[in-house]
């Protein structure tokens, strides 16, 4: 059975609380879910298991995952030594009809306005079913961390808006970075090109670095 969306924040850490220490595969068989033996192919896999099981309404939309409550579930993979070990995906980079917007209203403020952090200790030599679920914690930029992500995002889509988003890379940004999103190089989207034509790219996404979500980690968990 489905289980239903949180009512209150409290609702959700409760949920939160009761599913840390359990493993991937312990959490996914309490729902008939197959753990997959490896996530190369399956990589939203963990993302979908913990949505579904926290009861999240917003799917792919571009709000926060529990609507009601304004906030945003990102799952982190660490390591032993509580590290992150990946970027974690915040949202779509648009590419045109970019003239006006700003930080303030743009959809990566909305998802990392509130964040609920849930940590899985994820080293590559442990199987997925083996994944042990870490304690989940709300998270919210402090002024320094809004101000450093502003000035990321605004930098980044001005190159956006001025037709230069071949030169953009990971090495941009300290905080967040842009870079392709897509299952393969033959999918490819629209973007504003070098003279203002439109001219074909592949999609970008916009990335949390792992030296930000590593300093969050820090002040969570004093490590």
């Amino acid at each position: 059975m489905r289980p239903t969306k949180p009512h209150s924040i409290n609702d959700l850490m409760q949920r939160v609380n009761a599913i840390a220490g359990l493993t991937l595969g312990q959490l996914a068989s309490q729902y008939s879910f197959k753990t997959p033996d490896d996530l190369l192919r399956e990589k939203g896999w963990t993302g979908q298991l913990i949505e579904f099981v926290l009861g999240a309404t917003a799917g792919s939309k571009p709000l926060p995952d529990f609507e009601d409550l304004g906030i945003e579930l990102k799952t982190l993979p660490i390591s032993y030594k509580g590290k992150p070990l990946e970027t974690t995906f915040v949202s779509v980079t648009p590419l045109i009809n970019v003239t006006g917007m700003t930080w303030h209203t743009s959809t990566v403020r909305k998802k990392l306005n509130h964040v609920l952090w849930l940590p899985i200790l994820s080293e590559r030599d442990i199987a997925p079913f083996d994944r042990t679920i870490g304690s989940g914690f709300l998270w919210q930029p402090t002024p320094e961390q809004d101000a450093l992500l502003q000035r990321d995002w605004e930098e980044q889509m001005e190159l956006i808006a001025l037709g230069r988003v071949d030169e953009i890379s990971g090495h941009l940004g300290d905080a967040i970075q842009i870079r392709p999103k897509a299952a393969n190089s033959k999918v490819v989207t629209d973007a504003i090109g070098p003279n203002g034509q439109i001219i074909k790219t592949l999609p970008r996404g916009f990335y949390l670095k792992t030296s930000f979500t590593g300093e969050i980690l820090k002040q969570q968990f004093q490590l």
